[in-house]
């Protein structure tokens, strides 16, 4: 993708090379992503590696950062105050952070449903504003490595785009190439728990309720494990996060069926199917917001309502 970005020179055309890259570093978040499961190698050191080549210096996030956030993910899904995923933020994912909000943060939240992908946008430059901000603020060897790799990639990715593009291109560039880099890892990542059941404080089941109940495939076959970076088999890659990605295939039928024996919610639906019931949940936590001093709603409660729509 760089190499016909500089091939094809300063023209317009060079926008759908960005939108290549953008598909192109969201299939590297990937591999960094099994990195941070230690799927990929046997050792932690080589797959350290992997995560920094992967992370740091090809797409500008951090793997310092994002490991430990993801890591408390995956031992609370759903977990109300444990899970970062559904922490507080723009999007309200939980009745509890809707109620209240007023003005701009309310009309988000009260259209939150239509503005969902939209806003996905702008995750990219997030999530590399969290990881610039995350290593500049540690006081370690391994942040100041980290710090070395991002000063590397953004460096090298801003002098190509300036070197090759005159500036309103090259603004266009970095927009599109961001813009959709952040709305693909969104759609890859929001099939898998959103509009799940949300389990409060205190209500905590065990581990194997908690992961199977909170989580959800995709169905589509091999072209959907392709784009969603083998993330459709989310279940059995909850309950088995070291396992490698080839492999997760494989455990799905031993998994369903001891669900099936124990009577767990195994839940598998369509790409379309899973955003349409995020948006429902996202419509139905909005609705929050026009409450006052509404008694608590249970978070659970309220995503099996939305999946029933």
């Amino acid at each position: 993708g760089w190499v016909a970005l500089v091939l094809l020179g300063d023209t317009w055309a060079a926008l759908g090379i960005a939108a290549f890259l953008a598909v192109s570093s969201t299939r590297v978040v990937f591999i960094g992503h099994d990195a941070g499961h230690q799927q990929v190698f046997g050792s932690h050191r080589s797959n350290r590696l992997l995560g920094l080549a992967a992370g740091d210096l090809l797409t500008g996030l951090s793997f310092g950062w994002w490991v430990p956030k993801h890591n408390a993910h995956h031992a609370n899904p759903n977990q109300v105050g444990r899970d970062p995923d559904i922490a507080v933020g723009v999007v309200a994912w939980t009745p509890e952070i809707a109620r209240g909000r007023r003005g701009l943060a309310g009309f988000l939240v009260r259209h939150q449903a239509w503005t969902f992908f939209p806003l996905l946008l702008l995750l990219a430059v997030s999530m590399h504003h969290k990881s610039v901000r995350s290593v500049i603020t540690q006081r370690t060897r391994a942040a100041f490595v980290e710090a070395v790799l991002l000063a590397v990639h953004f460096g090298a990715y801003l002098a190509v785009v300036l070197w090759v593009l005159s500036p309103l291109r090259a603004v266009a560039f970095v927009a599109v190439q961001q813009g959709l880099f952040g709305l693909y890892l969104g759609c890859a990542f929001a099939p898998n728990h959103k509009g799940m059941p949300i389990y409060s404080s205190g209500r905590e089941p065990g581990f194997i309720r908690r992961q199977v109940t909170t989580a959800r495939n995709v169905s589509g076959g091999r072209l959907t494990t392709w784009v969603l970076g083998g993330l459709d088999h989310q279940i059995e890659h909850h309950l088995f996060p070291t396992l490698p990605r080839p492999n997760l295939t494989l455990a799905e039928p031993i998994v369903r069926s001891f669900c099936a024996a124990h009577e767990l919610d195994y839940c598998e639906e369509s790409l379309i199917g899973s955003y349409r019931r995020a948006l429902a949940h996202l419509r139905e936590v909005g609705r929050a917001d026009s409450f006052e001093t509404a008694p608590e709603l249970d978070s659970g409660e309220l995503a099996r309502s939305a999946s029933r729509q």
